[in-house]
């Protein structure tokens, strides 16, 4: 293992090959389909790179300015205490969930239950076939939720691929019941039109509430034809979930047309993704308020009833953001991180070709009160150490790490690995720690990395698409004091008010 205390160093040459210069234009070139889905959705065999571009991959290891095909490099401040690897479900792994000593670790082949209370050595307490793309996971009391992306025969765990185009076809979220986490029981499906690509909480005593994010409609589809210019309201009775529906579709975006009132896209704004509904939505339960990423938009909304949305501000970057991808706010409340995903992330982009504004964070200030709060642009963030033209690499899944008076986050980037960041100054942030791997190959393009790398009482967790369930402690006097925080659950998208 080398530790390596100032990755800077490793900017010479990475991303300036004539292969990457390709990518870049046409990324920049692209329409909708430069933001494709999630990995998991395409295939899992590797895709074969230019001869100069793998001569150069290699040529980068060779002078120290990667990692080796699978090395592990991190910064002084962070430690790898396990890695647990897939097991019975071979699948894509997305995101995670947690509560009490258990996490949560979803699946394109459905879902795992970690024993965490030992965070050195994780115990595997269950794993649950249910195969279905995405599978992007929440818990909430006895109840887990599952969401599906992909075309299915039907509801079922058993359920195989079947064509978006047929009427019978199924996909949108499914609801465990874990009062045993030894033997989770599956007891309701809720149909969403156009599936549930991601989903959020909204957790109340009696009821849950949850936002279905999902995109991508076509007259061909039956359950999925545009216009999609919202989201999917799913009420769920907590001592009844078979009783789960649907009990709203809010429109974000009105406006006329096939497609709604979101951002055109190409070809009005070149490289930039049509809004045809939302990927992720983070909601602040105790503010009633929530943001949204949708595409080609970034909103600002009021959950204050929230069966009805309602949205405050909509900003977009026709300049630098292709892809309006997920949302964590601060713990005061005023100032939201974006992420662009760059390429759906299966592109190389974490490169000098692509440059340090796209498939990246944006910083925005929340001005205002009310009714009159703005979305207000203060700076990008990206990981500052270049990353071969063989890795898939962009701006994921990330949470707050809880210290009182300071902004800080930890962040996945896929094969850009694990960050750990400051924006306390808004326009001003920078990386504080790091973790990440080689590449999975020199020879081809692989999808893998982390998908998701969240803080949780005391530790950092991620889950690498191929590798598995990564275990980091950081060690660092800037945000030690998050150790003293204690959480009974976490769902990322249902951000708590960590000091409350």
């Amino acid at each position: 293992m080398i530790l390596l205390s100032n990755p800077r160093t490793r900017h010479r040459h990475l991303g300036v090959a004539a292969a990457a210069a390709g990518l870049l234009a046409a990324l920049l070139t692209a329409g909708p389909a430069a933001a494709t889905p999630d990995p998991g959705d395409r295939p899992a065999t590797g895709k074969e790179v230019s001869r100069s571009t793998e001569a150069e991959v290699k040529a980068a290891i060779a002078d120290g300015e990667i990692p080796g095909q699978d090395e592990i490099v991190h910064s002084r401040n962070i430690q790898h205490l396990v890695n647990i690897p897939k097991d019975a479900l071979p699948g894509t792994n997305s995101d995670l969930a947690f509560q009490g000593r258990y996490a949560f670790s979803g699946n394109y082949d459905g879902f795992r239950i970690f024993d965490i209370s030992n965070p050195k050595a994780p115990r595997t307490v269950a794993q649950v076939l249910c195969p279905g793309s995405q599978n992007d996971i929440s818990v909430s009391g006895n109840l887990l939720f599952l969401s599906t992306d992909s075309s299915r025969s039907d509801s079922s765990c058993s359920s195989t691929t079947q064509p978006a185009t047929e009427k019978s076809s199924w996909e949108g979220m499914k609801v465990f019941d874990i009062s045993d986490k030894r033997n989770p029981r599956y007891v309701a499906a809720v149909e969403t039109a156009c599936g549930s690509h991601t989903h959020t909480l909204v957790p109340e005593r009696r009821n849950v509430y949850v936002y279905v994010s999902s995109y991508s409609p076509n007259a061909a589809y039956p359950d999925c034809r545009p216009p999609h210019d919202g989201i999917s309201v799913i009420k769920v009775p907590r001592n009844a979930p078979e009783k789960a529906a649907v009990v709203g579709f809010p429109v974000l975006f009105p406006g006329e047309g096939p497609d709604g009132g979101g951002n055109p896209g190409s070809p009005t704004n070149p490289g930039v993704s049509k809004t045809t509904g939302c990927h992720d939505i983070t909601v602040l339960p105790d503010k009633d308020l929530a943001a949204g990423a949708c595409m080609g938009d970034g909103i600002l909304f009021s959950i204050k009833d929230p069966e009805r949305p309602r949205v405050i501000d909509r900003v977009q970057d026709n300049v630098n953001f292709a892809f309006w991808h997920s949302a964590t706010f601060n713990q005061k409340a005023n100032k939201v991180v974006f992420t662009d995903e760059l390429g759906g992330g299966g592109a190389a982009t974490c490169n000098a070709a692509i440059g340090p504004n796209r498939g990246a964070d944006g910083i925005y200030d929340i001005a205002g009160k009310g009714d009159k709060r703005k979305l207000v642009f203060r700076s990008y963030f990206k990981i500052p150490r270049h990353q071969a033209d063989t890795e898939n690499c962009v701006a994921h899944n990330g949470s707050l790490i809880p210290v009182r008076g300071k902004d800080i986050m930890v962040q996945a980037w896929y094969q850009g690995g694990v960050s750990v960041w400051d924006f306390t100054d808004s326009a001003k942030p920078r990386e504080i720690a790091y973790f990440e791997r080689g590449p999975l190959s020199t020879t081809t393009m692989q999808t893998g990395g982390a998908w998701s790398a969240y803080y949780y009482n005391g530790y950092i967790y991620s889950n690498d698409i191929a590798k598995g369930f990564d275990v980091l402690k950081l060690s660092d006097r800037r945000t030690d004091p998050a150790r003293k925080v204690r959480l009974n659950e976490l769902n990322v998208q249902t951000q708590p008010d960590y000091f409350d």
